[in-house]
C-alpha cells in the first residue's frame, strides 16, 4: 500500500494561509490595474490601460527614481552597519544580553519609534536645543523633511531585521579560519574580504532583501518625515486610495512595483547564486 505523502498534508496550512492572504490579493491588485475608475471610487468593469499612462509623466517617474535611490541608500547603510555589530555580538560573551537590545524596538510601536526621531531631530527637538543652549548655533537648523532624515529614520528601522539574520550565520563562522589566514600571510583586512565576507553571503542576501524590499513600500517614515521632498511611492499609492479614490491608478502603480521587485529579487538571487558556484 502506497504511503500518503504527508510533505503535502504539512505543508497544507502554509499553502492555504499563503493563498488567501498573499496569491489572492496579488491577483485582485493585478486585475483592478487593468479596470476603470468608478465614479464615486472603486472600479468599473471595464478592460483599460489609463492607469499605466502615468509611467509617462515625468513628475511620478522623477518619484519612482528616488524611491530607488533612497531605497538603495538605506540598504547599503543599514548592511554595512550590520555586518560589524552582527560581528561584535556574536563575539562577545554578552551575546544573549545584545541581542536583547536589539529585539526590545519590536516591542514598541512602530509610530512611536518615528516620533521619538522627530523629538530628537525637530526644530524644538533635543538637539537643537542642546546646541542653541552651548552657544554652538542662534537658531534651529532643519534636520526633518528632507531625503537625510528618510535614510537616517529608515536604516534605523530596518536594522534589527538586517542584524539577526547576519548575527544567525556569523554565530556559525568558523573564526579559526581567519586566524588561518593570518598565519598564512595575509592581513586583518584581507581575511575580512576574503575569508569572513565569502563565508557569510547567505546572511548578506537575507539583510539586503529584508531592507531594500520593506524600503520601496515605505509609507510611514517619508510621510512623517520626509516632507515634500522625499515623497516615495507609497505616498502616491496611499494618495491615490484614499484621497483621489482612484484604485485602478493605486493598483497599476503597486503591481509595477510588485513586479519590478520580483524581477530585481529574481536577478539578486541568480546572481549570488552565480557568485557562489
Amino acid at each position: 500500500m502506497k504511503k500518503p505523502n504527508l510533505g503535502s498534508i504539512y505543508t497544507l496550512p502554509v499553502t492555504i494561509w499563503m493563498t488567501i492572504f498573499f496569491a489572492i490579493p496579488m491577483l485582485i491588485v493585478l486585475v483592478y490595474a487593468f479596470l476603470k475608475k468608478g465614479t464615486y471610487g472603486g472600479v468599473e468593469l471595464k478592460f483599460t490601460l489609463e492607469s499605466f499612462k502615468i509611467f509617462a509623466d515625468p513628475i511620478f517617474l522623477e518619484i519612482f527614481a528616488k524611491t530607488i535611490y533612497i531605497a538603495i541608500l538605506v540598504t547599503v547603510f543599514t548592511v554595512l552597519l550590520a555586518i560589524p555589530t552582527s560581528y561584535f555580538i556574536a563575539r562577545s560573551k554578552y551575546r544573549k544580553e545584545l541581542l536583547f537590545l536589539i529585539i526590545i524596538p519590536f516591542w514598541t510601536n512602530f509610530l512611536i519609534r518615528i516620533y521619538s526621531w522627530i523629538a530628537i531631530l525637530g526644530s524644538n527637538g533635543f538637539i537643537n536645543n542642546f546646541l542653541i543652549k552651548i552657544g554652538l548655533i542662534d537658531k534651529p537648523f532643519m534636520m526633518l523633511y528632507n531625503t537625510g532624515a528618510v535614510v537616517l529614520i529608515s536604516v534605523y528601522t530596518s536594522l534589527p531585521f538586517a542584524i539577526l539574520p547576519l548575527y544567525a550565520i556569523i554565530e556559525k563562522f568558523d573564526f579559526s579560519l581567519i586566524e588561518a589566514a593570518r598565519d598564512l600571510g595575509a592581513t586583518n583586512c584581507q581575511a575580512f574580504l576574503k575569508v569572513f565576507i565569502p563565508n557569510i553571503k547567505s546572511g548578506i542576501t537575507t539583510a539586503t532583501l529584508f531592507t531594500f524590499i520593506p524600503t520601496l513600500g515605505s509609507y510611514a517614515v517619508p510621510k512623517l518625515v520626509g516632507g515634500t521632498r522625499a515623497t516615495m511611492l507609497g505616498n502616491i499609492i496611499a494618495q491615490h486610495l484614499t484621497v483621489t479614490r482612484n484604485w485602478p491608478l493605486a493598483s497599476a502603480i503597486s503591481a509595477v512595483l510588485i513586479i519590478a521587485t520580483s524581477i530585481a529579487l529574481i536577478i539578486f538571487t541568480k546572481f549570488t547564486k552565480s557568485r557562489e558556484d
